[in-house]
């Protein structure tokens, strides 16, 4: 059986599959092309992520795919419920890229709460020169310990965020419309603590974070979660990281409460309109960015690909038993 796997896959999953018995296809297929790609080769799978999206015409048009892999957690880009009522296994990787969005968050926050990600910009071009100014501008940064973190969204990756926050003594708050309460584990040395952690509401966690960081899908009516009301609820100073979706956040929101004071920085990994984000945004000063790496370590990628792996020849061993 040939799998297409249209976004690229670690060279462990591919390996693992082939190991199986499988033809596993990495050539990237324009979304254009992808249709006729997929029957013209007898594809039996497709596996994508982000790029590539999976809809109901896809679907339609392609009655021998029975496998369609997101490696990931967010199917916000595949017609999931349509696909499995036409009868497709839809499957993902939530658990596998977590640790690796998790620490890229702190990073950013990190970054953010020293200005290193400016200063970094700054002292290739002034630093020699302008060194003590430079020294004044970015001598005013925040303490991680002690803030707290509000985390929106409490799924696997929020935990995981929670477990590095509270790691590095952070107060944390949560809230997520589908969790009541989630115990914490933090590794410590050879030991582990528990922290159990109660959601709270929307409104209760913007009054309270001094850091907020997205961790929901995009809402099912397409509109942002966060836009000009809930920005007015938050304390002034606010730094907010976004590494869920681009669209979670009103971009045009961000940049007004950025340019008014009342957000101190945003830190992003995820856009509207990926591959290309709207020039202010890119160029805005209090904003730090990174091109959609949440889960692009060597590490996560492996996880995924043989998570991606198993679970694929356990559904097809299961449906030819």
């Amino acid at each position: 059986m040939k799998i297409l796997a249209n976004d690229g896959i670690a060279p462990i999953g591919k390996e693992n599959l082939e190991k199986a018995g499988y033809k596993v296809i990495t050539e990237t297929v324009a979304q254009d092309d992808l249709i006729n790609a997929i029957n013209e080769n007898n594809y039996v799978g497709l596996l994508v992520r982000s790029a590539t999206t999976v809809r109901e015409n896809l679907i339609n048009a392609c009655p021998e795919l029975k496998l369609i892999g997101r490696g990931g957690v967010g199917m916000d880009n595949i017609d999931v419920e349509y696909a499995r009522n036409k009868g497709l296994k839809v499957i993902n990787t939530p658990a596998a890229s977590s640790q690796s969005v998790a620490e890229q968050v702190m990073a950013h926050l990190f970054g953010a709460a020293r200005s290193i990600y400016d200063a970094n910009r700054q002292m290739p071009i002034s630093g020699g020169s302008d060194f003590k100014t430079l020294k004044k501008k970015y001598g005013k940064g925040v303490e991680l310990r002690g803030a707290t973190i509000g985390i929106i969204g409490f799924g696997r990756i929020g935990q995981s965020l929670a477990s590095y926050a509270l790691g590095c003594g952070m107060k944390v708050i949560a809230y997520d419309p589908y969790v009541n309460k989630a115990v914490v584990n933090i590794p410590v040395a050879t030991q582990t603590v528990s922290v159990e952690i109660s959601t709270i509401t929307l409104d209760e966690l913007l009054a309270n974070a001094n850091f907020i960081s997205m961790h929901m899908p995009m809402p099912a009516d397409g509109n942002a979660l966060i836009g000009n009301d809930e920005f007015a609820k938050m304390k002034d100073g606010v730094i907010i990281a976004n590494a869920a979706r681009g669209g979670v956040i009103d971009e045009a929101a961000l940049i007004a409460n950025l340019d008014s004071g009342k957000v101190a920085h945003a830190a992003l990994d995820v856009f509207t309109n990926e591959p290309t984000p709207r020039e202010d945004l890119l160029k805005h000063a209090k904003i730090s960015l990174t091109p959609h790496t949440g889960a692009a370590t060597g590490e996560a990628q492996n996880r995924i690909g043989e998570e991606l792996a198993e679970q694929i020849i356990n559904h097809f061993e299961t449906v030819t038993a």
